[in-house]
């Protein structure tokens, strides 16, 4: 139903996005994709290229007035670094003699690029599976979001640890235990989160995690860490049980482990699930009102591969970038001798940023299912379709299983 598309290298001219599928009569106006873009370069410990950067994205195509048209809509982000790099990353004749990089660094792309695509220059590589690649899904995915914002589905999203140091209350488990008020909307986790330096709650954690920090760059070391993104008013029926590759949390899963250095994810309680009996596992369930709810949100807001009406609960686990100051061991290619990787310019901790990619990429997923659900060639038409369902959602209940 829908489908984005990115292109560009780290350091070439720009990075472009075409987003295709979302109905007309959408508003989208420049700022809000930017307002998103910047927070994506957010936090301590980011490196010279957000110095360097000022990301802003242009509307070329398929807005009109600041609404869609139903047609594919293309953005361009223009790299300010491309002028420092317009001999090394030319798409024309080489004019000049540029040095190749034959150093790969573990765990990044290097080797596993040179060798899958036939290279002989691990710049090749680096290009594209740089994270700058981000910036691009950020600006796509914002257009899921403003999308999701229709029907009241916000996303917001916090950091939970940063080099193992987490918080003194655990408010993930908030999350789990449906200790929530009446209203709360997601989006008020990154209002408060993104007052801090590293996306956290709590200015104890935020101090230790800034000294956990300084102490990296001393040593020319990065860390990661772990990051949690949720949405709220998501309807009950997005995804489905009938096929392995229509299952919502399966979608989900997929698109947060697309990002750039994220190594796991959880959807609810994730692998704790393996540790307890079935009893203190799942959410019972309950009637609150008119309603029927759960007791608790330890799924996360995802049952048999569909929503449940609860906040979407997701985790994930960024690696520590792999770019070093402090190299580690590496093979040189040119001569096959042992020796320490190379240093590229990179940040030493990343993983607000990668809460705010993950923001996004959750809203696309959403918007996703939400669409091949309820449709529609015109935002009006998709909200006609979503307020019939939500009328008769309850109706339906009682006429299959008499009164409830």
């Amino acid at each position: 139903m829908i489908r984005f598309l990115t292109a560009g290298e780290s350091h070439g001219k720009a990075l472009t996005t075409i987003v295709e599928g979302f109905p007309s009569n959408i508003e989208i106006k420049e700022e809000y994709l930017n307002f998103h873009l910047k927070r994506r370069q957010m936090g301590y410990g980011r490196g010279l290229r957000m110095k360097i950067e000022t990301d802003t994205a242009e509307i070329l195509s398929g807005v009109r007035f600041q609404k869609t048209l139903g047609s594919p809509i293309s953005m361009l982000i223009r790299n300010s670094d491309w002028e420092n790099w317009t001999e090394k990353m030319t798409s024309g004749e080489k004019t000049s003699e540029v040095e190749k990089i034959t150093l790969p660094r573990p765990g990044h792309a290097d080797l596993v690029g040179v060798t899958k695509y036939n290279f002989d220059d691990i710049r090749n590589s680096i290009e594209r599976s740089s994270a700058r690649e981000t910036a691009a899904r950020v600006a796509a995915c914002s257009i899921a979001r403003r999308f999701l914002e229709e029907f009241g589905i916000s996303i917001g999203s916090f950091v939970e640890s940063v080099g193992g140091i987490y918080p003194n209350e655990n408010y993930l488990q908030k999350l789990f235990n449906n200790e929530l008020p009446e209203n709360f909307n997601a989006w008020d986790l990154s209002l408060e989160s993104d007052k801090s330096e590293v996306k956290v709650f709590e200015k104890e954690q935020e101090e230790l995690i800034i000294e956990k920090i300084k102490e990296a760059k001393k040593k020319g070391d990065t860390l990661g860490g772990n990051f949690v993104v949720v949405a709220t008013g998501v309807p009950v029926g997005l995804g489905s049980f009938v096929h392995y590759d229509r299952k919502l949390d399966a979608e989900i899963a997929h698109s947060i482990m697309s990002i750039n250095a994220v190594k796991a994810v959880e959807v609810g309680t994730g692998f704790k699930v393996a540790d307890i009996f079935g009893s203190v596992s799942h959410d019972e369930i309950i009637k609150k009102g008119e309603n029927i709810t759960r007791k608790t949100n330890r799924a996360g807001g995802i049952e048999g591969g569909v929503s449940t009406g609860l906040p979407i609960i997701v985790r994930g686990a960024m690696k520590p970038i792999a770019t070093l100051m402090s190299p580690i061991e590496s093979v040189d290619l040119a001569t096959m001798e042992q020796i320490t990787s190379r240093r590229e310019r990179s940040d030493f901790m990343a993983v607000p940023a990668c809460a705010v990619i993950a923001e996004s990429m959750l809203a696309w997923s959403l918007a996703k299912y939400f669409l091949e659900k309820f449709g529609g060639d015109s935002l009006e038409e998709t909200k006609d379709n979503f307020n019939l369902y939500q009328d008769k959602l309850s109706g339906r209940l009682r006429k299959n299983f008499g009164k409830v």
